[in-house]
């Protein structure tokens, strides 16, 4: 089939690119018990373009399985950013059924490279589907897992003025009280983007709780207002 022959080219190109040095470094910065190849994120990009090129997905499930047989039985970490990067091709980026990948991905990966990794991917989906991802969104800000959590708060990083303001309202305020860094790091980071688009309203956002934000999710939220 197509995807496996997808994916043996991007793990070859993966492993013939790899940096032993640069792995073992970025396997300590990452803290994570998965090995490092060391390859560089805008490599290992260029490696999932070209393999995608020259070895095209014949349809969405084709892609899909590719992405979970990278994902699944990923051995080095770059591995993981392929699959993720295969999730970015056009022709399942407005696909529904790539939903329960995403979740897979993000309960499995439970670290923020990874979850931030399908941020944008979880963005396109609710623009075109918002009756769908809507209520998806609204149950994630209250899963008992803080990964999940966090990508519902981060989920529309890049709608700009297509942003749902009441969801985005709705899915930090149920995080308000969580004392986790990366949940609180999320609210400041998805406030200040918003606040390029609509500071009056992310303003008056933080004011109005000032009571129970953060002082990291606040400073972060109010980053680019300051001067305002």
């Amino acid at each position: 089939m197509t995807n496996n022959v997808l994916v043996h080219s991007i793990r070859s190109a993966l492993h013939s690119a790899a940096d032993a040095e640069r792995g073992r470094g970025a396997q300590a910065y990452m803290k994570s018990d998965m090995p490092s190849l060391g390859v560089r994120v805008p490599e290992v990009r260029k490696i999932v373009k070209a393999a995608a090129k020259q070895f095209p997905a014949t349809s969405p499930d084709d892609l899909r399985q590719a992405v979970l047989e990278l994902w699944r039985n990923a051995e080095a970490r770059e591995e993981r950013y392929a699959a993720i990067d295969l999730t970015g091709l056009r022709m399942v980026t407005k696909d529904l059924q790539m939903l329960p990948v995403y979740e897979e991905i993000i309960r499995t990966g439970a670290w923020w490279d990874l979850v931030d990794g399908v941020a944008h991917r979880i963005c396109g989906l609710l623009l075109a589907h918002r009756s769908t991802m809507t209520p998806t969104l609204l149950q994630w800000s209250r899963d008992d897992d803080m990964w999940i959590r966090r990508a519902a708060i981060t989920a529309q990083l890049g709608a700009k003025s297509e942003t749902d303001s009441g969801l985005l309202e709705a899915v930090i305020s149920s995080n308000l009280s969580d004392n986790e860094f990366f949940i609180r790091k999320a609210i400041g980071w998805a406030l200040r983007e918003y606040s390029k688009t609509e500071p009056a309203w992310v303003k008056a956002f933080v004011s109005s709780n000032a009571a129970t934000m953060s002082p990291l999710s606040t400073r972060e939220a109010l980053r680019l207002l300051q001067s305002t």
